[in-house]
């Protein structure tokens, strides 16, 4: 994050939406917009937003497939390839 170009103020945004809008999109780096010299939102180029949530989703199915491991909720592969041959043929 380049200090000088990545935080702005609302006074910015409201007198220069377009210029702003076109630096995030160039160079695909977050903006972030005080309020009385406060961070109060990040203005994101909507790719970048897709990737990180993305990612996140990611990161919250690893989450919840560790802790299925920690609670004993898993099966063989084999019983697995079994449930889903299983499940074909009743098709």
């Amino acid at each position: 994050m380049l200090l000088e170009s990545d935080i702005r103020p609302i006074s910015y945004l409201k007198s220069r939406t377009a210029d702003l809008l076109k630096q995030v999109n160039d160079t695909q780096r977050p903006v972030v917009i005080t309020q009385n010299g406060e961070p109060k939102a990040v203005l994101q180029d909507a790719g970048s937003y897709q990737s990180m949530r993305n990612a996140i989703g990611l990161l919250k199915l690893i989450s919840q497939g560790e802790e299925a491991v920690r609670a004993g909720r898993v099966k063989s592969q084999d019983d697995v390839f079994a449930d889903l041959e299983n499940l074909l043929k009743n098709r």
